[in-house]
């Protein structure tokens, strides 16, 4: 496919690339055919002038712009005809009753020329296969021999008017190449605006998605920021629960120290123990400042306290016991009196 020769669509210059397209090559240029049209107009106006250079008919055609070409760039078929014509070659009209009357099946013939208001293409045979080689699309169409029939019976029912080239076109590299290895097309080419629409509606989709997966990735990253804040807030109150529970146990543990203190005389001292470690170990983790909490000196003074109301009770109840401060070094307590309960129990 790429040794075949394909000009594409470049303004209003149709004819100029169907002529290359048949010719396979660059053999013709819009200077050109602008000299063909220009020396076709100059035959007519002679023709014109025979009747009389004063002549209404004469004036008339001197005013009307040409026939043969425009500033768009259309080529008249009288163009396209005395420009093949320098090559030998030969236009008859394809539906014409002289040709149809010949009955030649379309796969025999070299190529066809095809118009349909003011565009022109061409569809040609290279080896032994057939092409569409219309400048609008973007790239040669291959078209098979069953096809080819159908294909023109279309483009007539359109409107199209089909000329059958006559003569032998000029050799060229694709013809020599495609008479030895067959083509096979896997994708069959689009229009030129058809692509071209869908290129430039790919862009902005690609950028809208590029700028998506940015929006995406900048959304990711302002999570992780602010999940990692999060977690370094619930630590941070995970630890001041703790202080405060640690705080909280202390004072509650000193409180019941001071209540049991109260209560039973035979657990004080535990308690009083239990509020004094409770205490101890509260106070390293208070701030400075007032607190509910028992200090140690409080502690101290509610033992000597208890201390001393146990010895005053003990005095009146049991006159014969020591005291206790009064005892000697040898630490010996009178137990007389325990004696004397024990022989009076045997009694």
């Amino acid at each position: 496919m790429d040794s075949i020769f394909h000009e594409k669509q470049e303004g209003s210059l149709c004819a100029q690339h169907c002529l290359n397209n048949l010719l396979q090559g660059e053999y013709f240029t819009p200077v050109d055919l602008s000299s063909i049209a220009h020396q076709l107009d100059e035959e007519e106006r002679m023709r014109m002038a025979e009747g009389g250079m004063a002549s209404a008919e004469y004036r008339t055609f001197l005013q009307q712009p040409s026939g043969n070409m425009d500033d768009s760039g259309f080529f008249s078929i009288q163009v396209i005809s005395n420009a093949l014509s320098v090559w030998g070659l030969e236009l008859i009209l394809f539906n014409s009753r002289e040709y149809q009357s010949l009955m030649i099946n379309p796969i025999n013939e070299n190529a066809f020329i095809c118009n349909y208001k003011e565009h022109w293409f061409t569809v040609r045979k290279l080896g032994q296969q057939w092409f569409n080689l219309n400048s609008l699309l973007t790239g040669p169409e291959l078209i098979s021999d069953t096809y080819l029939a159908l294909f023109l019976a279309q483009l007539q029912q359109e409107g199209y008017s089909i000329f059958v080239i006559r003569g032998n076109l000029p050799e060229c590299e694709a013809e020599q190449i495609l008479r030895i290895m067959r083509v096979q097309q896997q994708q069959r080419p689009r229009l030129i605006g058809e692509d071209e629409a869908q290129t430039s509606a790919g862009r902005p989709a690609a950028v809208g998605q590029a700028e998506m997966n940015f929006a995406v990735e900048d959304e990711v990253v302002d999570e992780d920021d602010e999940l990692k804040r999060a977690l370094a807030l619930s630590r941070q109150d995970i630890d001041v629960e703790d202080e405060e529970a640690d705080l909280r146990r202390a004072i509650q543990l000193s409180m019941q120290g001071a209540v049991m203190s109260n209560t039973s005389p035979e657990c004080e001292v535990g308690a009083v123990k239990l509020g004094s470690q409770a205490a101890g170990s509260s106070v390293g983790s208070q701030r400075e400042g007032p607190s509910d909490a028992l200090t140690a000196e409080e502690l101290r003074k509610r033992r000597q306290a208890y201390f001393d109301r146990q010895q005053q009770q003990a005095q009146p109840n049991n006159p014969q016991q020591p005291d206790i401060n009064s005892v000697g070094g040898s630490g010996s307590v009178n137990t007389g009196s325990e004696e004397d309960q024990q022989q009076k129990l045997g009694q």
